[in-house]
């Protein structure tokens, strides 16, 4: 039996208000369905309506203070047909490994899968918003010559991450942990609906409705604008990778809740990435930048030798075509120097 039209289904996002979220928020309105996202408080909500205002009427908002609270979904997934979950510190600084990163990401995954069980049928399909960093293996380093696929996992441990002074080492550790457990959690509990991770590394582009403030930009977007603030002497070396466009991600997810031949995988949205290539498109499509972008060792970018990552599940699976790095940062940098402009006015 297929699905009920878009226009008949409830979707749950949790994360609405995030970079990532309002894009998929975006994605899934304009397909037809209703949205309910998930929020902090209510004191957020007329501010999300505002970012959506095209399409107020499909949207609903329910309330989870702590998506760590056992039950924090319970009331959210009610009339729901699918559960998208966003919603998960992207931290790269944390004071506590455990309280801010560990619990949420492990907790806020398993709480959102619980719900969904609860309502037996009628959700056909979990999403999880997962990352490279549940695939990627910091302790080799950059790899060069191997692929990464989806058959990797990110081997470390939870005590490993509770104890590390790494950021980076811990949240990719957190995420990791957080996709294991989902999957452990369908094994053994075999709920009604199917799940499918998504593991998107470095998620780049516009921010939804332009950028409010160069002082709360989510992560990926300030890595970005660190290139061209002034404030990089030299191209820095890589964390992750790999990236995708955000506008890419969103559909993503859209693909992923429909298709039925995605139930029950983990895939990779992403491509190869490193800094050199991005400052040399940054750099060409932006002249005026030349003095603040730093400028490295060009066209080395091509041939840098840190591992690859192998998309075509995402292709294949999802129908997915991937938006090159130079579209992908010409409409990055564009938000980024807009909202300069009109903080300097």
């Amino acid at each position: 039996m297929s699905p009920p039209p878009p226009s008949d289904q409830t979707i749950l996002l949790s994360g609405i208000s995030g970079f990532v979220g309002t894009w998929i928020a975006h994605t899934f309105l304009e397909a037809g369905y209703k949205v309910r996202g998930t929020v902090r408080s209510e004191k957020s909500i007329e501010g999300i309506k505002k970012t959506h205002a095209k399409y107020a009427d499909q949207l609903s908002f329910a309330v989870v203070p702590d998506i760590t609270t056992s039950g924090a979904f319970d009331e959210a997934v009610k009339g729901v047909t699918g559960v998208i979950h966003t919603a998960n510190p992207f931290i790269l600084n944390p004071k506590d490994n455990e309280t801010e990163l560990l619990q949420p990401s492990i907790q806020g995954v398993l709480n959102a899968l619980k719900a969904a069980k609860t309502q037996g049928s009628k959700i056909r399909r979990v999403v999880l918003t997962a990352s490279f960093a549940d695939i990627l293996d910091i302790s080799k380093g950059d790899r060069p010559g191997y692929t990464y696929s989806e058959k990797d996992w990110n081997p470390a441990t939870y005590e490993e991450a509770k104890a590390s002074d790494s950021g980076a080492f811990s949240y990719c550790a957190a995420k990791g942990l957080a996709e294991q457990a989902a999957w452990e959690w369908i094994e053994t509990n075999k709920p009604d609906f199917s799940f499918v991770a998504l593991c998107p590394p470095w998620i780049f582009g516009p921010t939804f409705g332009g950028i409010k403030s160069l002082d709360h930009l989510n992560e990926s977007t300030e890595a970005i604008w660190k290139l061209v603030d002034g404030s990089a002497k030299e191209v820095p070396p890589v964390e992750f990778g790999g990236f995708c466009d955000v506008r890419v991600v969103a559909a993503a997810h859209l693909r992923a809740l429909e298709r039925e031949e995605a139930g029950g995988q983990r895939i990779i949205p992403g491509s190869d990435f490193n800094y050199q290539n991005a400052v040399d498109a940054i750099r060409q499509d932006f002249p005026e930048l030349k003095d603040r972008v730093p400028e490295g060792k060009p066209g080395a970018g091509k041939n840098w030798p840190i591992y690859h990552i192998d998309h075509s599940k995402a292709e294949k699976l999802l129908g997915l075509e991937f938006t090159p790095l130079a579209v992908t940062l010409k409409d990055t940098v564009s938000g980024l120097i807009e909202a300069e402009k009109k903080a300097n006015a």
